[in-house]
């Protein structure tokens, strides 16, 4: 395991590598993995609101397609000349949590095939996006006044690589559980 990349380089690899082993980690799901909800309850580490949140792989799919499209059209925007934060008003850094849930409960009636195409071709779209920008667009500070004080390639990383490393996480975890019902 590398750290978090630096480069376009390993951004692209590291994205790659994660949706393919996060891609192999959801085949290998089995019928009563796929239908049992998942149910973090009895784990007290397991605090954060997202671990009651999603209930399925389709939630967690559409989690990580949304914010696919928060970047696609952060990114868009910006380049457009409209200056539009990252997170949509008006929701915050602070109030994600809640724009989280609204992407659940928006997506309840998607089914699954439909979450797994969806996500398929966001993972694409954000990958053809970075590619239009060098190495040091993506990873240097201050490039791009509305990134603010990070680099945009650590959004890229974020919404991407560490962002399946989340779902793949969660997935072991509700394997696990369903192991210990058995």
């Amino acid at each position: 395991m590398m750290g978090r990349p630096t480069t376009k380089t390993d951004l692209v690899t590291a994205a790659t590598e994660n949706y393919e082993k996060l891609h192999i980690l959801m085949q290998g799901l089995t019928e009563k993995e796929l239908e049992t909800p998942f149910d973090f309850s009895k784990d007290a580490k397991k605090k954060e609101a997202h671990w009651k949140r999603d209930q399925n792989l389709r939630d967690i799919l559409i989690h990580l397609y949304e914010w696919h499209q928060l970047l696609l059209s952060w990114v868009r925007a910006n380049q457009k000349g409209e200056n539009r934060p990252f997170i949509p008003r008006p929701y915050n850094w602070r109030t994600y949590g809640n724009m989280n849930v609204g992407f659940w409960k928006k997506h309840q009636k998607t089914s699954l095939e439909e979450a797994k195409a969806m996500f398929q071709e966001s993972h694409a779209e954000v990958l053809r996006l970075a590619d239009t920008f060098s190495n040091e667009a993506l990873f240097s500070k201050g490039m791009y006044p509305w990134v603010g004080g990070s680099t945009l390639g650590s959004y890229f990383v974020s919404v991407t690589a560490s962002h399946y490393e989340w779902a793949m996480k969660k997935l072991k975890a509700h394997k696990k559980n369903c192991a210990s019902m058995a």
